[in-house]
C-alpha cells in the first residue's frame, strides 16, 4: 500500500520515517505541491498541514478521489463536506490527535464525565503543553477532551521546548481530586495512528463521507 504524505513538518516527517521510501508518494510541502495526477499514485493520503494550508490541497485531493486522513487542527471544515464526499464516493477522516492511546483516554473521559454527576460541586480543569512552534492554543486535543468529558472545563495552555504533547485533567471537589494524564514521548505515535487510520479507510467497508477518527476507531474495535 502506498501513501501520499502531505506536510513535511515534525509529524509528517515521522510518517515518512515509519513508512519507508517505498511506501511514500511525495512527500509534499509548500515547495513540492501535490497534484491530482501525482496523488492518484497513492492508495490514500496522510496530511499534517496547518489550517491555513488546507485550501491549497483541498481541490487536488478531491480530484484524485483517494481516501485521506487529516491531522489538521485550527480549521473550520465546510458544513457540506460530508455530503460532497458522499456524492463523490470519497472517504476522509480528521483527528485532533492520532494517538491510539488517546482513543482509550477518550473512553475514560466519557466515564469520568458521566460519573461526576454524583460528585458535589466538581470543577474541571484541562491543561495542555506543546512545543513552542505549535500555532493553535488551546490544542485541538484539549478541546476534544472537554467534548469527550461532556462538562464545561477551564482549559489552559503552555508552550515550551520541544514537548510532543501533554494533556492533563483534574476533577476537584472540596474533599477529593481525580487526575488523568496522557503524555506523548515520541511523535511516532501520531504517525503510526495516522497510518493505521488511513489503512482503515482503504480496507474497511465504511461508506463514503467525512468521519471523526473516534468513529473509525470504535468501529474497528467492534469488528474485533
Amino acid at each position: 500500500m502506498k501513501f501520499a504524505v502531505i506536510g513535511a513538518g515534525k509529524t509528517g516527517g515521522k510518517v515518512v520515517d515509519v513508512l519507508g521510501k517505498e511506501q511514500v508518494v511525495g512527500p509534499f510541502d509548500e515547495f513540492n505541491k501535490p497534484t491530482a495526477e501525482k496523488l492518484k499514485e497513492a492508495d490514500a493520503a496522510i496530511l499534517f498541514v496547518p489550517g491555513a494550508a488546507v485550501e491549497d490541497v483541498f481541490d487536488p485531493l478531491i480530484e484524485a478521489g483517494i481516501p485521506a486522513a487529516w491531522g489538521t487542527t485550527g480549521y473550520e471544515w465546510p458544513d457540506d463536506l460530508d455530503a460532497k464526499l458522499r456524492t463523490k464516493g470519497i472517504k476522509w477522516l480528521k483527528a485532533s490527535n492520532f494517538s491510539l492511546g488517546m482513543s482509550i483516554v477518550r473512553r475514560c473521559l466519557n466515564i469520568i464525565g458521566q460519573g461526576s454527576s454524583v460528585l458535589t460541586n466538581p470543577t474541571f480543569k484541562i491543561h495542555e503543553v506543546h512545543h513552542v512552534h505549535k500555532q493553535d492554543a488551546p490544542s485541538g486535543t484539549a478541546l476534544s477532551w472537554e467534548e469527550w468529558l461532556g462538562r464545561d472545563a477551564e482549559i489552559t495552555s503552555e508552550r515550551k521546548g520541544d514537548v510532543k504533547g501533554i494533556h492533563q485533567l483534574e476533577v476537584r471537589t472540596e474533599t477529593e481530586s481525580i487526575q488523568l494524564e496522557h503524555k506523548a514521548h515520541d511523535r511516532k505515535i501520531f504517525a503510526e495512528g495516522a497510518i493505521w487510520a488511513a489503512e482503515q479507510l482503504v480496507k474497511s467497508d465504511i461508506e463514503a463521507g467525512f468521519y471523526d477518527f473516534s468513529t473509525i476507531f470504535d468501529q474497528a474495535m467492534q469488528r474485533q
